[in-house]
């Protein structure tokens, strides 16, 4: 949930540490701070943003040429300039530490380090790694080897950089759990949370895997892993070169970046669905060389995921049984780890999610592989990430970088590979007509043109927002596949504006929620011209029998009259099984612009951030 950035280089490293903070600002924003070895180690810590740590180094005038950096979002301690990384063991071996995770057996780490002598100045569970690794040196004199003897204590999830006062010409690595990459550049070398806050000096990067402690100097780097030897063993890891942009990373002409990744859907649904819809048929190897064999032997289907990513699985769940005629089971994996639930070795496990880093859903995924589950699926938008290398399957939903700490359109890019992917599976079950899979195909290659008109309705969505803006509460409707739309909506207005909302299948008004309902209650409604329409055009009476103020998506076919306070935005005609991925788009916007009116940190909402890499 935090951001790291490290550098060794031949010139002032600052500028590089901070521009990198500020690329990885959407992983945590309640204080930032870094540490530079200038003839000493030299520390700037502040709370909130980045930018008060840009401001506190002009201020000073810090410069160096080894450093580490850190973006927090708090989890031990609350936000505050005592709390905020890097955090430093005091004795005569300084030793300064930044972290991204949670150090599970911190309590009884820092009893123990008292005992010996150290004294704890903050709240968080970092400060520990910081006098474990001081610590440890005092049984040797290599900080790579310190660290690994450290690690070895760590109970948790974990990424840090780590810097000595003695010799400042280095910075120690490791990760077990949250993501940590190095990147080489021409003049120095480097490490970070994420690809995005290395762009600007390297696009060489390597991953690392899990177990893996890295020393990097100006020159050359070297890399063990800890995994089955405490002080570690040399291993090589690939080389790999970013394709990653900087028109990518930046707002553009948008004025957010959630405005930007509203309207990149398109373009990102396309490119991710360039495969299938530059062919002629749909083929199970898009998802790898294992897939034909996987999804023959799959009698149903697991899916794991959080947040925005379980909505996308919901929709998924409606798909699979309907049109391959698999069971499916939808797990909110932060519950699913700590259930005793019956394994299924022929349910293939799906395990979705935007960083592919979601602490949750990577530990339920490694629980339904410890039950007895054989295959898994990985949905995810990172090629590296930790989810990717522990599938046997996987499919990238290429959405680019989402920097919006609210999901748009790596929620649409996923649902359009969860509908590949059921399509996938229904040919392959015989469920599939060769007829029928034209006609899907053929629906998929006009789907970015069907966002684009979807994105039309912005104006009408604005004239709503004025209204909405001035509430305090919503309601969100849906039937069928629309529901987990519906709670998608709902979330995200709660996300960017904090209005509290809630979704509800409509069916279910009538069993409690119609209590809430009254002139200041705006409820939203998901009206797609399907089977269950007239049973909505039902629940919605009873909503306006009641006073209610209503706010209906339909679409143009669906016959539904305009009144005093029935309000309808008409999208085009029903789109079929696109239907929910078509609905998403207004929703979003409804979101964002109630934000915009309540004057709220759209990009970097409170209390939230965005690879949630702790439990």
């Amino acid at each position: 949930m935090c951001g790291i950035v490290g550098a060794v280089a031949n010139c002032n490293v600052v500028p590089v540490l901070l521009e990198g903070l500020l690329r990885l600002e959407y992983r945590g924003y309640d204080s930032a701070g870094l540490v530079v070895a200038n003839h000493h180690l030299h520390r700037l810590r502040t709370t909130g943003r980045v930018a008060g740590l840009v401001k506190l180094v002009d201020e000073q005038k810090t410069e160096g040429l080894v450093g580490i950096a850190h973006t927090r979002w708090a989890t031990h301690g609350a936000p505050s300039e005592r709390n905020a990384h890097p955090h430093v063991s005091g004795d005569e071996l300084q030793v300064a530490v930044v972290h991204n995770g949670i150090i599970e057996n911190h309590e009884a780490m820092r009893e123990h380090l008292q005992e010996e002598g150290y004294v704890f100045v903050s709240d968080t569970d970092t400060e520990v790694i910081a006098h474990l690794v001081a610590h440890n040196l005092k049984q040797t004199a290599d900080l790579l080897e310190a660290v690994c003897l450290s690690i070895a204590e760590l109970q948790g999830a974990y990424a840090i950089a780590v810097m000595e006062e003695i010799r400042p010409d280095r910075i120690i690595v490791a990760r077990n759990g949250a993501p940590l990459l190095l990147g080489l550049g021409e003049q120095g070398n480097y490490a970070a949370s994420d690809a995005s806050a290395l762009l600007n000096v390297t696009r060489n990067m390597i991953y690392l895997e899990e177990g893996d402690v890295a020393e990097l100097d100006r020159g050359q780097y070297r890399i063990v892993n800890c995994l089955n030897d405490p002080l570690g063993s040399p291993v090589e890891r690939r080389l790999h070169v970013s394709d990653l942009s900087h028109a990518a990373i930046e707002t553009g002409p948008y004025d957010h970046f959630m405005q930007k990744e509203i309207f990149e859907q398109p373009s990102a649904v396309a490119n991710t669905l360039e495969m299938v819809c530059n062919a002629q048929s749909i083929s199970p190897h898009l998802f790898g060389s294992m897939a034909e064999k996987v999804f023959a032997n799959t009698d149903s289907i697991l899916v794991l995921a959080c947040g925005t990513s379980y909505h996308a699985g919901l929709v998924a769940q409606y798909w699979l049984e309907t049109v391959a005629g698999l069971p499916c089971n939808v797990q909110i994996a932060s519950e699913y780890r700590y259930r005793d639930p019956i394994a299924n070795p022929r349910a293939l496990v799906v395990g979705i999610s935007q960083s592919g880093e979601t602490a949750d859903t990577l530990a339920a995924l490694g629980y339904a592989k410890r039950l007895g589950h054989q295959y898994s699926l990985a949905i995810c938008n990172v090629a590296e990430s930790a989810l990717i290398r522990q599938t046997d399957l996987r499919f990238l939903t290429r959405a680019g970088p989402e920097i919006g700490v609210a999901s748009t359109k790596a929620f649409t890019t996923q649902l359009a590979s969860l509908l590949l992917m059921t399509i996938t599976l229904a040919k392959m079950r015989n469920k599939l007509s060769a007829e029928y899979e034209q006609q899907m195909i053929k629906a998929l290659r006009h789907l970015p043109a069907a966002l684009q008109l979807a994105l039309q309705v912005e104006p009408q969505v604005k004239i709503w927002a004025r209204s909405f803006s001035q509430k305090n509460h919503a309601l969100f409707l849906g039937r069928g596949v629309h529901f987990p739309i519906a709670m998608e909506g709902a979330l995200k207005l709660k996300e960017v504006s904090y209005i509290h909302a809630e979704a509800y299948a409509a069916g279910e008004l009538k069993h409690g929620p119609l209590a809430l309902v009254d002139s200041e209650m705006p409820v939203v409604a998901i009206a797609p011209n399907d089977q269950l329409l007239d049973k909505l055009k039902s629940n919605l009476q009873e909503v306006h029998a009641r006073g209610g103020e209503l706010y209906v998506f339909a679409d143009a076919d669906a016959q539904i009259q305009e009144s005093e306070s029935l309000h309808v935005i008409r999208l085009a005609e029903h789109a079929g099984l696109l239907s929910p991925i078509l609905h998403t788009i207004p929703l979003q916007l409804l979101a964002y612009h109630v934000a915009l009116l309540k004057g709220t940190d759209v990009d970097k909402p409170r209390n939230l951030a965005k690879a949630v890499t702790v439990e």
